[in-house]
């Protein structure tokens, strides 16, 4: 398959996508050394610089991997998956498994470094998510993420926080389901408010172990509820 020139509009893109045909569809299998710079901006019609930047994109993809002094080398045809798509294709309950992991240990951290304002935003998030029980079951859930993403926020950790913001979509499509399909709003349109006043009340007070306790708690519970639904 011959390159080709490319159009003058973005080249970093243009390159990146013809040069990307060229190891997806077999024409450079796995182990191959590609062509050197200059010979792929001449082929290309650009410069060294757009070939370079390219590369580099096709390396971030987990297609090639620039060895000192050898050159770049096609270590793989298909590009890695990134997370979020990870995450929208695994099961809600293992993801769940790993949100309690994580959560947990952000509440007991979140006990000890709150700050006034951490304080404030969890108090109203608390009442956000009391004033969502009267509405349907996907405002109830989007208010009690909130709430938890409050808790995660108080940790101080930007790399936690982070973190919680990939797993949200994933899980509040399977904690919409589960809510609908086992009736948990049916009776109690505000269930778990005591354990999540309890558990922002325990931050409050800096007690990091009642906070990760109660946490752990109440997402074992959810997790029960999911491994029940999905056998």
């Amino acid at each position: 398959m011959p390159l080709g020139s490319l159009r003058p509009s973005p080249l970093v893109e243009q390159a990146t996508e013809h040069l990307r045909e060229q190891i997806t569809q077999g024409e450079w299998p796995v182990g191959t050394r590609l062509p050197g710079e200059n010979a792929l901006a001449k082929a290309l019609g650009v410069g060294r610089s757009t070939v370079r930047e390219a590369l580099r994109a096709l390396a971030g993809a987990g297609l090639v991997q620039a060895r000192q002094g050898s050159g770049v080398f096609v270590i793989a045809t298909e590009p890695a998956e990134d997370w979020p798509a990870r995450l929208r294709r695994a099961a809600i309950a293992d993801v769940y498994e790993v949100r309690m992991m994580v959560e947990t240990q952000a509440a007991r951290l979140a006990a000890r470094r709150r700050t006034d304002e951490d304080v404030a935003a969890l108090e109203a998030a608390l009442a956000a998510r009391a004033g969502a029980a009267t509405g349907d079951d996907a405002a109830f859930v989007d208010a009690d993420i909130a709430l938890h993403r409050a808790v995660v926020a108080a940790a101080g950790n930007p790399v936690l926080t982070d973190l919680f913001a990939e797993f949200a979509p994933a899980l509040r499509g399977g904690l919409i389901d589960l809510v609908e399909v086992l009736g948990l709003r049916s009776h109690d349109r505000n269930p778990g408010h005591d354990t999540h006043a309890a558990l922002v009340s325990a931050i409050r007070r800096g007690d990091g172990d009642a906070a990760g306790d109660i946490l752990q708690e109440e997402l074992e519970q959810t997790l029960a509820h999911l491994h029940g639904n999905r056998s």
